[in-house]
């Protein structure tokens, strides 16, 4: 079996998000499966029931334990399901990417008060633009992520990460660093950054830079298929 790379994006899209990346990737040679996590279609209705378990089952059943080997990628929020498959099948994954994301750490929770069945993208588009989270965008990929978003479940942003087998801390790993540098990544998890919290605790990552905003599989999909590809490692033939 090749190589098998599982590309899981972060709230509000789905697996269309990584079209301009995947495509790329299939053309070196790898198995590429994109994901869109429950909840996360356009035509779902009932996004209050569910929760972080339900995305990181989906991921889970995405890794095929066939292929020779597995890559997992996740970007931003994606993190939090993707470090619980870590912890729940380490055996799984031979090698983890972060995109503009880190390790969740036990009990960890972006938003534990969130009020409500659905965190809307209008919710936090303000600050996405002011934080530096868009740069690089066009205006016509900033009209498209509107217009395609899809609220989060809430349980996916309230919900705590529980971990308990420290086997994922040993997973190989990159840090693609996008919106931060890769050495404010650090001294932010120094500092003791919730959301950057764990990367301490991983022993087996290295860091890459990617200059740009939060959503480079838009801003710089060729490049994000570049490191993705290095970080991977030479395909295996099927």
């Amino acid at each position: 079996m090749a190589t098998q790379i599982v590309l899981v994006p972060g709230w509000w899209i789905g697996e269309w998000a990584w079209d301009q990346v995947a495509q790329p990737l299939r053309e070196k040679g790898y198995d590429v499966t994109a994901l869109t996590l429950p909840g996360l279609e356009p035509d779902h209705i009932a996004r209050g029931e569910v929760t972080l378990d339900d995305h990181a089952n989906a991921i889970a059943a995405a890794l095929d334990p066939d292929a020779s080997r597995r890559i997992l990628v996740v970007h931003s929020g994606a993190v939090l399901p993707g470090t619980m498959v870590l912890d729940r099948h380490p055996d799984l994954v031979d090698h983890v990417i972060f995109v503009d994301t880190a390790p969740a750490a036990d009990g960890f929770a972006p938003i534990p008060d969130l009020a409500g069945h659905e965190y809307p993208l209008t919710a936090a588009w303000d600050q996405e633009m002011t934080d530096g989270s868009m740069r690089d965008l066009t205006e016509d990929q900033l009209a498209e992520f509107r217009e395609r978003a899809v609220p989060q479940p809430a349980g996916t942003v309230s919900g705590a990460v529980e971990l308990s087998d420290p086997r994922r801390l040993e997973i190989p790993g990159t840090v693609i660093c996008t919106a931060f540098s890769s050495e404010e990544y650090k001294s932010y998890a120094t500092q003791g950054v919730p959301f950057l919290a764990a990367l301490e605790d991983h022993t087996n990552l290295e860091y890459v830079d990617l200059p740009t905003g939060h959503w480079p599989m838009w801003s710089k999909p060729t490049e994000l298929a570049d490191l993705i590809a290095t970080a991977a490692g030479e395909p295996t033939p099927t």
